[in-house]
């Protein structure tokens, strides 16, 4: 399946019919505005609640105020990396969100197992391989 590019995800998110709302709050965590903005699109599209962050350190301040339902999380970012905010992140009350991977390279089952994540995935990603990991780990959210 080809990876979906920013643009077809805008054409479909305009032409789409209206999803059933869920109440699941997902926090998107990377540095790349692109995959931000991507991610932000198609999960709102598909009835969830979006909140990102370009790095560890902003996203820790969402957490603070509003706990996520999952966190999609980047792992290589400036200021606070995505290792750096799990182990910060491990450190705060529960309920803790299951957190979801996405990094480029060959080794991302293994940085996933690293940070004790629910699971990963690769980049470059499918947005149906994105969904269908959210919509497994937001389950009666």
């Amino acid at each position: 399946m080809a990876n979906h590019s920013l643009a077809n995800s805008r054409v479909a998110a305009r032409t789409a019919p209206p999803r059933q709302r869920s109440s699941a709050y997902v926090l998107v965590v990377d540095d790349d505005p692109g995959i931000r903005e991507l991610l932000s699109l198609v999960l709102l599209d598909e009835g969830y609640e979006v909140l990102t962050a370009a790095n560890g350190a902003a996203a820790l301040e969402w957490v603070a105020q509003r706990p996520p339902h999952l966190i999609l999380l980047d792992l290589n970012m400036p200021v606070m990396d995505g290792w750096e905010f799990a182990a910060a992140y491990r450190q705060t009350p529960p309920p803790l969100a299951p957190i979801i991977v996405l990094t480029a390279g060959s080794n991302a089952a293994v940085s996933a197992s690293h940070i004790d994540a629910a699971g990963f995935v690769a980049k470059p990603f499918d947005v149906a391989d994105v969904l269908t990991v959210v919509s497994r780990y937001t389950v009666g959210s």
